[in-house]
């Protein structure tokens, strides 16, 4: 049997830099212990410090994929498979370009006991992958699911507070109340807009008769025109 020649990869964001097992030295360790005990010759080491796992353009993947391309390394070598994607669809990227049944490659995780080199490695990893990203999914519902109790609440969750509103707090919790005079300001672009009056007039109505502006600059007709445009938003939300 010919030896396998891997290329490691080792990723941290900064969340993981000094923690749960994931440090550089830490994955460097474990890709080289795993690399002796399993007689594969690690022919690299590719890194990516402080970089997201969200997409596949990453400077130190790049390098470790380059490899294989080249036909400088028969495998890719990482610590745990989040370390390489966190995304279903990357995962079948590099599968269908790299470690499917046709492409040659295999790719090795420490942590999961996957090599893709067999057909079961093959099938344990889109499993594991496909938990991973359920689970994200999940996560992410749970959590719109609460900011929008949070808002239907009153509740201010973030962001730029919308026009006709001001945020208050109550007992460590922030809401969002109506602005009265930021509402006097709405209806009187209401009035003048749809009397057909221009956004440079309306402001320069806005500006004489002291109706403060956020901004230190006084009114202008772009700001006029996001006024116009909060109203008519609720206007539909209404209608």
């Amino acid at each position: 049997m010919s030896e396998i020649r891997a290329v490691g990869y080792i990723r941290v964001s900064t969340i993981h830099q000094a923690s749960d097992g994931l440090s550089l030295d830490a994955q460097k360790g474990k890709l080289r212990g795993y690399a002796k005990l399993h007689d594969l010759r690690l022919v690299g080491l590719h890194t990516d410090a402080g970089v997201s796992a969200k997409t596949l353009d990453r400077p130190g993947l790049g390098k470790a994929l380059a490899a294989l391309d080249a036909d400088e390394a028969d495998a890719l070598l990482v610590y745990k498979l989040d370390r390489l994607t966190r995304s279903v669809r990357d995962l079948g990227t590099l599968i269908d370009r790299y470690f499917g049944d046709k492409a040659g490659k295999s790719l090795m995780s420490v942590q999961d006991a996957i090599d893709t080199g067999t057909a079961g490695g093959r099938m344990v990893l889109n499993v594991l992958t496909s938990i991973a990203q359920w689970e994200r999914e999940a996560i992410a519902e749970r959590t719109r699911a609460v900011l929008e109790m949070k808002r239907a609440n009153g509740e201010y969750t973030g962001g730029k507070i919308p026009y006709g509103y001001r945020k208050v707090v109550r007992r460590g919790v922030a809401f969002l109340e109506v602005e009265p005079r930021e509402r006097e300001v709405m209806e009187v672009v209401r009035d003048m807009i749809e009397s057909g009056e221009t956004y440079q007039a309306t402001a320069d109505f806005l500006d004489e008769n002291d109706f403060g502006a956020r901004s230190d600059k006084g009114w202008s007709r772009q700001a006029v025109a996001r006024v116009w445009a909060r109203v008519k938003e609720e206007k539909g939300d209404e209608g």
